[in-house]
């Protein structure tokens, strides 16, 4: 199982990332470009010391991020975003799958959204629209491990 962020612009948001990820010993993709300079030195002042316990991938293009999905024969695509009908905890999540996130200020866009294998959403009360991205991706993250038997 691995995460996956879309472009992200928040650098603070991907050095939590980082931390979620070497904390549950799940890999963690980031598609470019960002909406930042990402560069060794600020992702591991924001990621601390979870910056080496990472198992962190760069991708240049959502075309060389699917070109590596096909040669490494990933798994499903799992959308979080707030467009989706189905809650994450009514979703059999699967050991391979890749949780993809989006941009934090504008999601992904529809030809990303097209190629997703399914779409899921965490439920925040109204009128509230949604949580902070890494909240999202913990609460998600942990239930596909919990269901997968694969938590740390």
């Amino acid at each position: 199982m691995l995460i996956a962020l879309f472009q992200p612009d928040m650098a603070p948001n991907v050095g939590s990332m980082i931390r979620l990820a070497a904390c549950l010993r799940v890999g963690l993709h980031i598609i470019e470009p960002c909406g930042f300079p990402f560069d060794d030195k600020r992702m591991r002042r924001a990621a601390m010391d979870y910056f080496e316990q990472a198992k962190l991938a760069r991708h240049a293009s959502w075309q060389a991020f699917l070109d590596w999905r096909q040669t490494q024969q990933g798994g499903r695509l799992v959308l979080l975003t707030t467009r989706a009908t189905q809650s994450y905890v009514d979703f059999s999540f699967r050991a391979d799958d890749i949780l993809l996130l989006g941009q934090e200020s504008a999601g992904v866009p529809d030809y990303v959204r097209a190629v997703a294998d399914a779409s899921v959403t965490v439920p925040v009360a109204p009128p509230a629209r949604s949580l902070n991205l890494v909240q999202a991706a913990s609460m998600v993250t942990g239930e596909a491990l919990r269901q997968t038997s694969l938590f740390p």
